[in-house]
Formats: C-alpha cells, structure tokens, sequence
C-alpha cells in the first residue's frame, strides 16, 4: 500500500511561503501538458496549506491518479511531513483570497487578507477580507462560530450550520463554495433565506452596497420585504368577475386561518380587504361584519399577548433565564417580527445577544467537561501501563539469577520499579507494595551503602532533555572528580547521540568511570599509551585507543541516561577522545584517583595466554 504521506494534490507555486495555490492534473496525460506549462517552475509544500515548507516534485502513474511527492531525504530516510489534509479543498483559503482580490481590484479596491487563527484553529478555517469601505469574514468550516451584526460580514462554507431564527432575524445570509475547474477553483457565491432555496452566483455578478455583500437574489429578497405584496385578485374582464358570494367565502376562510396560526399581518390585510368588498347581499354583508368586529376584538387581545411575550422576554434576560428566554425568542420573531417599536427592539436585540452568549458559555462547559475525561482516560491509561511495567519488571527481578544481574543493573530495574508503582497508584496491591521494599531494601545493601532509590521528582510541561546543562547533587566537586563530562541529545527522527563538545540544543551528563578492575585497567592502559604517543614527536597513535565508547538509552520517564558500563538494550556511541595532552591527563589522573579509591592495580590489563 502506497503510503498517503505523499498523496498530495495541491502545492504552492514559486516557494513554500507563496500564496499561488496550484492543483495537479489526476490523469497522465493532462499531467505532461501540466509539466510542459511549468517547466521551469518549482512545487512546495506550502506553509499556509498546513506543510513542512519542503520541495515538492510530479508522479506520473497510468494505473491511479498522479499526485506531488516530497523530494526524499538525503540520508535516504522518509520525510515526515505535518500536513493532513491532501485534497484540492485544503488550499480552498488561498483560491478564496486569490478570487476576492482579482475581484475586488477590477471595482478599484485594494484589499488586505488575514488567515486569522483564534483559538489555536488551523490555518484556513477564517479569512478575512478588509478594503476601505467594509470587510468580509469568509468561515469555511465550523471550526469558528460566525459573529452577527458585529464586525465584518459573515460567509459561511457550506458545512456551516445557521439557524432559522438568524435566517428570520436578518432576512438573508451568503454561502460560498468552491467549484474545481481544470486545474482551477472557482468561487461561486449562493444566497440562503428562509423557505427559500439557495441561489448560487459568480462573483462578477455580485457587488459591494451599504449593506454589505449583494447579489441578484439580495435585490428580490429586499424588494419583496419592504413593498407591498400585489393583489392575488386582479382585475378581471367584467365578463369574468368572480361571484361576489364566493368571493366573501373565500375572505371568511382566510380570516378564520390567520387567527388559527396567530398572523396579525393576516388577519390586518383580510379586514381590510373585507372592508373593501360591495355588491354582497344582506345576510353575507351581516357575517362578513360580525367577522371584522370578532377579528378586531382578537387583534386588540394579540396586542395584550404582545406587550405580555415582550415583558416575559425583557424578564427572562434580566434574571438570566436562557432557556425561557431562547424560547420565547423565538416565538417572538415568529408571531411578532413586523412593526416592533423601538423598545421591542431593545428586548429582541438584548435577547439575541444573552442567547449566543449563553450558547457559547454553554459549549465552553462542554469542551472544558470533554477536556477533563479525557485527562482522567488518559491518567487511568498511564495508571494502567504503569501496572503492567511494575508486574513485568517484579517478574524479572524474580527469576533471574542473582549471580547474573551486576549492581548497576539491580539499581536501575528498582529505581525503575519505584517509578512506576508510585505512577500506578492504587492497581498496585499491598503484597506488591512489600515486594517492592523488600528490593530496594536489597538494591541498597548491594550499593554498599548508597541511598535506595526514590520515586524522582517530576516536572511537568519541560522537555526530558533539557537544552540547559543540569548541575549535580549537592556540592558537585566530588561527583565530578571521577566523572567524564558527555553531552547527549535526541535528534528529529528520536535517535539517541552523544559528544565530547557542547552542542546548544544538548543536554549535559557527568558519567561516573567504571569500578569495576577490567575497565579501569583497560582504560588506565589506554590513556598511558595515548600520552607516551603524543608526547612523541611523529609518534603514531592507535586508532582504537582515541575513542572512548559509550553507552547511552531513555528511561521510561523519558530522560536520557547515559553509562560507560554495557547495558542492554542501549545505543552504544563512541566518543574521539581530545588530542590535546592537557584533557588527556586530566582524564588520567581521574582514572588514576578512581583506582586508588577501589584499590585498583595500577597496570594495563594483560591478555591470558592458554598453556
């Protein structure tokens, strides 16, 4: 299986910080005209499309779709790259600014484009569009809820949900979508109203008014809004008027189905329309009456349900009830979004505004509980994992042969063993718990004396190698005296590597000499020879003894340790000893000091011949 790392579909053209987006061909043989169009162009993997910044180049298959690839690495690993989304949508921010700048500066405008990030969202999630007379926020995904009648004007993508009572509230709202072409995008603009559908424009048929964005459908909307609707009864040849009788029935039916569905504007227009109507005889002239005087009795109650829904609406908000006043809302904006007062305007608004602010707050406690499971998951998961390494290692340390553990590996299997029972926490038994001391106890004594190991203190949110040089415990003069100074480090792919030499990004360890006679005989004989070698003029030195190995791994805690002594399972690295003799015989001498102290035979260590 071809891995999906390399399935990348759009690039940026000239360099990784560009904001040319480009989209290659899928089929072979759009791909070669592609090739010979940009032949001498460069691909990147652009930094505004989530990428590494790395170059990019074709591949040409007949057999599935052609695709950018990064260049391999030198070292012939494989590149590791961040970005996750692959297809044409994801540089769908860049074709946007692209689209609104060709069009904005064919109307004389020059504009400025910002990939806003609140909140730590991905890059692409916003643009925002200024110029001098207005702005635009462009959303085009849900990743950042769109802010209304505040600001620039929203478009929203088209997984962006809104709600009806906005779509009622502010008549209308615009979508955008991206439309693939070749090997284009091409940005087409719809306007959504309620129980509309959605009407889908190019942008050389939009334009730029004073109330922000417009389109041909923007024009109608407004239009039909704010004029009055035509009569659906007009005028008809004497010849062909409808019956006077039938036409009474008909208004007696409208009249009775507005006050059912509580339309005032109805119920108004039908009263007027009755009023209005001659020619009906006595007996339908008696009923169309008594319907007017019950219609107007009706209204003037609507009128007390009104003030009533709007003092319950103001009540709501002031004692910060959001549901009753989310409720009441929007039965507000269904029954009474015509003719509000200036008053009623101030509670709607103010309703609107507790509403989405109560919303918010509302998924902000959401996340926040989300975020706190899933740091209990996660701590229950460490817990256990900690477990199942506190049971390994008891195990370990239960049958394996005393005689074949040294003392250094004893120390590090417990010390291990304590860090990871006081991670556990309560999966950790009480039996296990005396096991447990019943090690260090053991560890200690074949120390020698040396302090048990202890659970190490923990930091939170540092990197385990730190880029600063730790200082030893305590003094540090007499723990540096047999100690070599290496600095150690991690690089990008996670292998370990050390150095003589400080490095900036590195971290410092002082590795104790070995106690052991075998190596310290082997090392004192190495340094004497190395000194005698250079001290003489043209001498050669032994290639073998300019070196010195170690050995260097990372502890479960994620800190790197490192030893002159074998261990197993770690990365073993050799370290070119200086040439200069001042750090050869500094080195000797702690070899030497590190001998007396254990009582070491200060003599190169001789192979055994047999026989």
């Amino acid at each position: 299986m071809q891995d999906d790392r390399r399935q990348i579909q759009t690039a940026v053209l000239g360099s990784a910080d560009s904001e040319e987006p480009l989209m290659l061909p899928l089929e072979a043989i759009e791909l070669d005209a592609f090739r010979r169009r940009f032949e001498h162009e460069t691909f990147w993997c652009g930094l505004l499309l989530g990428g590494c910044g790395g170059q990019l180049t074709t591949k040409l298959y007949t057999d599935r779709v052609c695709h950018f690839a990064h260049h391999p690495d030198p070292d012939g690993l494989p590149h590791v790259c961040r970005r996750r989304s692959r297809g044409v949508a994801s540089a769908d921010h860049l074709y946007v600014k692209a689209a609104a700048a060709t069009w904005l500066h064919g109307r004389g405008e020059q504009a400025r484009f910002d990939f806003a990030q609140p909140d730590g969202v991905p890059v692409g999630s916003v643009v925002d569009i200024h110029w001098r007379r207005g702005g635009l926020r462009v959303h085009l995904d849900q990743a950042v809820a769109p802010v209304w009648d505040e600001g620039s004007e929203p478009v929203l993508g088209m997984s962006v949900p809104v709600d009806r009572d906005t779509l009622i509230r502010r008549w209308y709202i615009h979508r955008i979508r991206l439309d693939s072409e070749g090997t284009a995008r091409r940005v087409r603009i719809g306007t959504e109203a309620f129980a509309r559908p959605t009407e889908w424009f190019g942008l050389d048929d939009c334009a730029m008014t004073e109330r922000g964005l417009s389109t041909p459908a923007v024009e109608r909307i407004i239009r039909a809004r704010t004029t009055a609707p035509p009569s659906r009864w007009p005028a008809a040849k004497a010849k062909k008027e409808p019956d006077v009788e039938a036409r009474a029935q008909v208004l007696l039916r409208q009249l009775a189905s507005a006050r059912k569905v509580e339309s005032v504007v109805v119920v108004n227009r039908v009263s007027r329309e009755i009023a209005d109507l001659t020619g009906a005889s006595s007996a339908i002239q008696t009923e169309l009456a008594n319907a007017v005087r019950d219609a107007h009795q009706w209204l003037r109650g609507q009128a007390d349900v009104r003030r009533e829904l709007f003092a319950r609406l103001d009540e709501a908000v002031t004692t910060r009830n959001a549901k009753l006043a989310r409720e009441l809302l929007a039965r507000a904006n269904a029954t009474a979004a015509h003719d509000r007062t200036e008053d009623e305007d101030r509670i709607a608004g103010a309703a609107v505004d507790f509403v989405v602010a109560q919303t918010r707050v509302q998924e902000a406690a959401n996340a926040a509980r989300a975020m706190e499971r899933a740091e209990e998951e996660l701590a229950e998961l460490t817990a256990r994992a900690a477990f199942e390494t506190v049971r390994r290692v008891l195990r370990d340390l239960r049958h394996r042969p005393r005689r074949h553990m040294s003392k250094a590996t004893l120390y590090s299997q417990v010390q291990l063993l304590v860090e990871e029972a006081d991670k556990a926490g309560k999966y950790v038994t009480a039996s296990q718990h005396q096991e447990i001391d019943r090690w260090v106890k053991r560890a200690e004594r074949a120390q020698a004396g040396a302090p048990a190991p202890t659970a190490p203190a923990r930091t939170v949110g540092k990197d385990p190698v730190s880029s600063k040089p730790r200082a030893n415990a305590g003094t540090g003069t007499a723990e540096q005296s047999n100690t070599i100074t290496v600095w150690v480090w991690k690089d990008r792919y996670g292998g370990l590597h050390a150095a003589d030499t400080p490095r900036p990004e590195a971290s410092v360890r002082h590795v104790p000499l070995p106690t052991e006679a075998g190596p310290l005989q082997r090392l004192y004989g190495n340094l004497t020879r190395m000194i005698a070698e250079r001290e003489a003029v043209g001498g050669p030195v032994h290639t073998g003894r300019a070196s010195l190995f170690v050995r260097i791994w990372e502890k479960h805690s994620g800190e790197l340790a490192v030893t002159l002594t074998r261990r197993k399972g770690c990365t073993a690295v050799t370290l070119a000893l200086p040439a200069e003799l001042g750090p050869l015989r500094e080195l000797h001498d702690k070899v030497v000091a590190q001998m007396k102290a254990h009582n070491v035979a200060r003599q190169p260590q001789t192979k055994r011949k047999n026989g």
